[in-house]
């Protein structure tokens, strides 16, 4: 028995897919908009949200202050100045010991650098001094060749440094009037807005705050294991400053993927100079071994409870923010995954219809 297509359904599934194809194109061209927008604002938008990170490592102290009579004002100014000391002992917490050993430091570079010619001056390399004079000289002329390029890449990064540091001035600001008004916000903006959006935004914008909040602590949980881990290869070799470059590792996990390369490449510095090119490649080989722990178990792990999102859309989402916007891509990726998650739950909850209960008819 031979089967037709029905022409009108056949229409009518055209018809279905078109119009859902003009409504996703219409969405896209409205997102596009909006992150156009949000490029052209992003001076001003990344000192926001570096505030509002920092307002939630903060809250909870403000709130307990607060709790405890406590004037906003006061409890405000107190807490930021607690989090600049804090802050402070952190860089002299690493600093301080560092530079009492730049004596120690630079004698095991140099001598580090006398064990690379030696061992380069031997088999199977055989390269005498000359030939490594020859290739400095060489280095050094295109050095001065690309002196153009050099100055605009030190113009670049220290323009880059000026901005962060502008960046976490007004993030600090920023954090203080959060910290003082924020809980003034929600009722603010319920009597700003008209209708249905007066319940619909404070509950999403709420909703956001909380997934902020876990999203911090679970940065920070990740920090502390790789700094419990790291630090305890270190002391195991016995490789000094442990204790800084475990704050160091604490502190640079907030920054993804920069921060762990260059807690990295300090601490296998230091067991370079200090302990020797074996100790150096086991401090390599621990810190691959945790940052592979962190990336791929407890990163995903930690997140995926404390945001409610699977680990898998947690890796796929910082890949996806690492390709679109490098580091702040990578940064941004899964406290903005969350609040999507957020967004798309509320409207579901919103859209879905009421279980209706079974009437006597019925039974």
């Amino acid at each position: 028995m031979s089967v037709r297509l029905s022409s009108a359904r056949t229409r009518s599934a055209l018809r279905t897919t078109a119009r859902t194809s003009a409504e996703l194109l219409l969405i896209l061209v409205m997102l596009s908009v909006a992150l156009w927008v949000l490029g052209r604002m992003w001076s001003v938008v990344w000192p926001l949200i570096v505030g509002l990170l920092l307002t939630t490592l903060t809250w909870p102290s403000a709130r307990f202050l607060r709790r405890h009579g406590w004037r906003p004002a006061l409890a405000a100014a107190v807490v930021t100045v607690a989090f600049l000391l804090v802050v402070t002992g952190i860089v002299a917490l690493i600093a301080v010991p560092m530079s009492s050993q730049t004596d120690e430091l630079t004698d095991g570079v140099m001598e580090g650098i006398d064990r690379l010619r030696e061992w380069a001056a031997g088999p199977p390399l055989n390269i005498d001094d000359g030939q490594i004079t020859s290739a400095l000289d060489t280095a050094m002329a295109r050095v001065q060749d690309s002196i153009g390029s050099v100055v605009n890449t030190v113009a670049t990064g220290l323009s880059t440094v000026v901005n962060g540091l502008i960046t976490a001035v007004l993030g600090v600001f920023l954090m203080f009037f959060f910290l003082k008004d924020g809980p003034r916000f929600l009722p603010w903006l319920t009597r700003q807005l008209p209708g249905r959006l007066a319940t619909d935004v404070p509950a999403v914008a709420l909703r956001s705050w909380e997934t902020l909040g876990s999203f911090v602590r679970s940065q920070a949980l990740v920090g502390l294991l790789d700094a419990v881990f790291i630090g305890l290869g270190l002391w195991i070799l016995d490789v000094p400053l442990v204790l800084p470059l475990a704050v160091l590792t604490f502190v640079s996990a907030f920054v993804p993927i920069v921060g762990a390369l260059f807690a990295g490449f300090v601490a296998v510095l230091i067991a370079l100079v200090s302990n020797g090119l074996t100790d150096a490649l086991i401090v390599l080989a621990i810190i691959v071994v945790v940052q592979q722990l962190e990336g791929n178990v407890f990163q995903p792990i930690i997140q995926s409870r404390g945001l409610g999102l699977h680990a898998a859309v947690i890796l796929l989402a910082v890949t996806l923010g690492g390709s679109l916007a490098g580091i702040v891509g990578s940064l941004l990726a899964v406290p903005v995954a969350a609040i999507i998650a957020v967004i798309w739950n509320y409207v579901r909850e919103q859209l879905v219809d009421p279980l209706e209960e079974p009437t006597a008819a019925d039974a």
